[in-house]
């Protein structure tokens, strides 16, 4: 990266994913050893990890049990044997159909006969809102985390009962309007239903409501969801009747307004253990959280309110009993009063400290990889397909770029790209419209294999039609979302001594401008701007977690507006093509109100001069003054190299404007805060953390 602003072109857009019929799933995996980089020792926390083989043709299904989540049932108020139904269970007792488009999902969702339907892949609704009418007896849930409902939801009419909707993502039916009161677009809307389970899903970014729960609707159960970047969030009621029975748990409502929930007229709501964050400096501020209203009784137990103002707030005819909840720097109204009941009397629970509800939920709300995924009796899952590199000829292809041109558009499920042992030397595109792809080095150690090429920024192309430019010079680019590359090794080896005459030196290793991109114990080695970490426009997310690795540099070489995370890692210092020693580890490009760069539990270090080296510098691309770069560096191992005044100012654009911190680093090159180096509180520092900073990605090796 130069230190004058520069612009970098993109290309966006996902493809539709195909149309597929659930196929019969074999893995097989063996260990591989990660060996070190070249004149590095292994960092703390390096691991040994299964490298997917190549899979045999898929087989008949056998007979066997289900897996637990397609027989899962529900737990509070929708377990309650009532209104001629024994609990909530779903459709457990029909077959497992697996969906990928929204004709698919409403052929099953709207059956008479019990499914579960598991949601593989992001369906987008048309039209834009369209909420599907869920019939009784389903389970929809979400395949690991990768089942999207977006610009849509679901709608439980009178007297449907028997519906579980779980591990899904629902967003992003918003329609530029914040108290909209045109678009009744909402994630879960139920008018009349009973027997309800709502569990570990991601509710957000919505056009009304992220659930109502309405006209009377009573057994519900709505649990380890994340309700987030919304006006309203969960209401309740709106009849005169006093009929609903309702149990909210372990919920992480935050960046939401009102109806934190709304209760009306509910004969028994039973809230415990719900974490309610309003972060200070959004622009989502609450107005109330837990609200009692008309002739509701509430329970309101081990719960966290953190920042809420009016954190609990009754009318003069409801209860609310409190017991057990704690109360951080919130503000107005905290009321209780009158007699409710005793949720004992009707099930079983027991409730966690409310302590750890912030940590419990940040860790466990939302959707889990490990939900939707199991093979399972009567039905046949999608075998990964493997297609094998190897410069020999002993492979299917000889280069890597072959084998990924190989795979078809819009692939709806992962392909493992095996390469062997050896020196690739070629440049690699990975297009938008192919996700789900997995490069894997098949050697003993990351070093075996490796994809390296040496263009640069001021390198002219071959066809006379100009100089790469910076994000062109990638040895590797990906564009397609859910990418990984596991055990080798991606270089750009330009020789900047050879070229002084170029007028561009910048030269990328791996260019990533996709979502969900996970780099597993490999290394990224070049000079100035070895890792590009970009999105696909700049209003699209873009997340990496680069782990288990090391990343090799001199000159902002790792930089980009993406949010990325880099964990248990190596970030190697090297000196300049004529031997001296300055530089910068990353530049961040971050937009404003996203995450930009957290390095957390690693090493930065290398064969260079004390002192000489900055942690990074705000890179305002194009000269953006939108733009809020950001770095974050935690729980790191600093050497001498270090700067002691570790950050510094761009083209202009002075560090102290944007986002740069350090928290607990140690080693030579770790100092105390001050004006010059600005530490985290302790505060700060549970919202910038592994377990947080990619939202609601958790990364799985695949």
């Amino acid at each position: 990266m130069s230190e004058n602003p520069r612009s970098v072109r993109h290309r966006s857009g996902t493809g539709t994913r195909a149309v597929t019929l659930p196929l019969a799933l074999a893995t097989a995996a063996a260990a591989l050893a990660y060996g070190a980089a070249p004149g590095t020792a292994a960092p703390a926390g390096h691991r040994t990890a299964a490298a997917p083989l190549a899979v045999p043709p898929a087989a008949a299904p056998a007979a066997s049990a289900a897996p637990a989540w397609a027989t899962a049932t529900a737990d509070g108020f929708a377990s309650v044997d009532a209104l001629g139904q024994n609990g909530t269970y779903g459709g457990r007792d029909g077959a497992i159909v697996t969906v990928r488009t929204q004709a698919e999902l409403e052929r099953y969702a709207t059956a008479a006969e019990p499914y579960v339907i598991v949601v593989a892949g992001a369906i987008t609704m048309n039209p834009v809102g369209k909420e599907i009418k869920v019939a009784s007896d389903k389970t929809i849930v979400g395949s690991g985390t990768s089942g999207h409902i977006v610009g849509g939801g679901f709608f439980l009419g009178q007297g449907v009962h028997n519906v579980i909707i779980r591990n899904l993502t629902i967003r992003d039916a918003y329609q530029g309007i914040w108290n909209d009161k045109d678009h009744d677009f909402d994630a879960v809307q139920m008018d009349g239903a009973h027997h309800v389970w709502i569990d570990h899903n991601d509710l957000r970014n919505m056009a009304d409501g992220l659930i109502d729960v309405r006209k009377d609707s009573t057994y519900v159960t709505v649990s380890w969801n994340e309700m987030s970047h919304n006006n309203k969030t969960f209401g309740i009621g709106w009849t005169e009747n006093v009929l609903t029975d309702i149990t909210i748990h372990h919920n992480w409502i935050r960046e939401t307004e009102q109806r934190n929930p709304s209760t009306d007229n509910c004969a028994h709501a039973h809230l415990y253990n719900n974490f309610l964050e309003d972060t200070p400096g959004t622009d989502i501020t609450s107005s109330y959280g837990n609200y009692s209203r008309g002739g509701t009784r509430m329970v309101l137990e081990n719960s966290y309110f953190q920042g809420f103002r009016d954190p609990v707030i009754k009318d003069a005819t409801a209860t609310v009993v409190q017991r057990g909840n704690v109360f951080s720097g919130t503000s107005g109204r905290n009321e209780s009063g009158g007699t409710a009941f005793d949720p004992r009397t009707y099930y079983a629970y027991t409730p966690d400290a409310a302590a750890n509800v912030p940590s419990l939920l940040k860790s466990g709300a939302g959707p889990r990889g490990s939900i939707g995924t199991t093979a399972a009796a009567g039905t046949v899952e999608a075998a990964a397909t493997t297609l094998t590199v190897a410069k020999d000829g002993t492979g299917q292809y000889t280069t890597v770029q072959a084998a990924v041109n190989a795979v078809p558009a819009n692939n709806p499920s992962r392909v493992l790209i095996s390469v062997k042992p050896g020196t690739y030397r070629e440049t690699v595109q990975v297009p938008s419209n192919k996700p789900h792809i997995t490069v894997q080095g098949t050697g003993g150690s990351r070093k075996d294999t490796v994809i390296v090429f040496n263009n640069a920024a001021g390198t002219p192309k071959p066809d006379g039609s100009g100089t790469y430019g910076t994000s062109g010079s990638a040895t590797v680019t990906v564009q397609a979302d859910d990418f990984q590359a596991r055990n080798l090794t991606i270089a750009n080896d330009f020789d900047e001594r050879a070229n002084q005459s170029l007028a561009g030196h910048q030269a990328v290793a791996l260019r990533t401008a996709a979502d969900k991109i996970l780099l597993d114990g490999v290394i990224v080695e070049g000079d100035q701007d070895t890792l590009l970490l970009d999105t696909a426009a700049k209003e699209r997310l873009g997340r990496v977690k680069v782990t288990n690795s090391y990343v090799v540099g001199n000159v902002d070489f790792i930089f980009g507006r993406a949010t990325a995370l880099i964990d248990r890692s190596v970030i190697t210092l090297k000196k300049r093509w004529d031997g001296s020693s300055a530089g910068y580890v990353t530049a961040p490009s971050t937009a404003a109100g996203r995450n930009g760069i957290l390095i957390a539990n690693s090493t930065v270090n290398g064969d260079v001069a004390d002192r000489t080296f900055h942690l990074g510098r705000p890179w305002h691309a194009g000269g953006d003054a939108s733009l809020d770069p950001q770095t974050t560096v935690r729980d790191t191992y600093l050497s001498a190299a270090v700067r002691t005044a570790p950050w510094t100012d761009m083209s202009g654009f002075s560090w102290k404007d944007d986002r740069f911190a350090e928290y607990r680093n140690t080693g030579p090159g770790a100092g105390s805060a001050s004006t010059d180096r600005p530490h985290l509180t302790d505060a700060q520092a549970t919202a910038q953390t592994v377990n947080t900073w990619l939202g609601d990605w958790t990364p799985t090796a695949s």
